[in-house]
């Protein structure tokens, strides 16, 4: 089974604000309430594309009830540590001649939630997949990745990590399956700005070396770059597309890498599916349907 964390989910509500003024009365042309999380957006593009599987994380409240509600409503297995007080928190995308996000803090999570989602975990079985994706509340401990891989270490779990900066490096010795930085979040690891493919390879093969499998690089309009277990680096030109929506693209490439490799258990592939699933996402205003995912992969050389 896959299962994907979501540490602090969120209903995004998404209003459309042509002439958007700040301190005026704005009236909307369009709204549409989104359901928020790395993790879930993973979830989503996975259960999209055929495969079960199981969120967890931290709900609270009656907007908690209705990210449930919602997940269930996609297909999508849920197992939500229902938090004693406050409530899953609400962000607002304002959509206008450019884009403004107010997104709130979430509950506090207190350590017996922890220690829960802890038990949770330790059910895992070999073979089994865990998604670890996006930043944590200030409420939880910084070293909650690298406690989660530490745990699970002596069995044979695929892992995969989404993260910046220390939260990245510290869970290496643990070998995940696969992380997914992008240039710029690889080029801050390492303190620099990375201009060229050979960069971009340099820091890719350092991360491996500290102890990651498979280091999968999102490169926006430069396409991806895969460093695979074997050493070889693989590259996949970006899609031509007109890009709608770069929220969930990252995620999108998560989803579609470990749908691929699940698929085929073949690098080039699941770099492919990854590529079309990011792309598919990036080309549509909500998160790739297998259908979009599917026609792009047929364009591809």
């Amino acid at each position: 089974m896959i299962y994907t964390v979501t540490f602090n989910p969120a209903l995004d509500y998404v209003v459309e604000v042509p002439e958007f003024e700040a301190g005026q009365l704005n009236r909307t042309a369009g709204d549409e309430i989104q359901l928020g999380g790395k993790g879930i957006n993973v979830s989503t593009v996975l259960r999209n594309l055929g495969f079960s599987n199981v969120a967890l994380g931290f709900i609270a409240g009656f907007t908690g009830q209705a990210l449930v509600s919602g997940l269930e409503a996609r297909g999508i297995q849920t197992d939500f540590i229902r938090l004693p007080a406050g409530h899953t928190r609400i962000n607002v995308k304002i959509k206008g001649a450019s884009e403004t996000e107010i997104n709130a803090s979430g509950p506090s999570i207190p350590s017996e939630a922890v220690e829960a989602l802890f038990e949770k975990l330790d059910k895992l079985q070999d073979g089994d997949v865990l998604v670890l994706a996006g930043s944590i509340p200030d409420s939880m401990p910084s070293d909650i990745y690298e406690s989660i891989l530490k745990r699970l270490s002596a069995k044979s779990i695929l892992t995969a990590v989404d993260a910046t900066k220390e939260l990245l490096v510290n869970v290496l010795k643990y070998h995940p399956f696969v992380i997914k930085p992008n240039n710029h979040e690889l080029g801050e690891i390492f303190g620099r700005e990375l201009h060229s493919i050979e960069e971009i390879t340099e820091c890719a093969r350092q991360l491996q070396e500290k102890g990651a499998r498979n280091v999968l690089v999102s490169m926006a309009g430069d396409g991806a770059l895969l460093l695979d277990e074997t050493g070889r680096v693989l590259r996949m030109e970006a899609l031509k597309g007109k890009v709608k929506n770069s929220v969930g693209a990252g995620d999108s490439m998560v989803a579609g890498f470990l749908a691929g490799y699940l698929e085929r258990q073949d690098y080039s592939w699941a770099l492919k599916m990854g590529s079309a699933a990011g792309s598919a996402t990036a080309f549509s205003k909500n998160l790739a349907t297998k259908r979009e995912i599917v026609a792009l992969l047929e364009k591809m050389k």
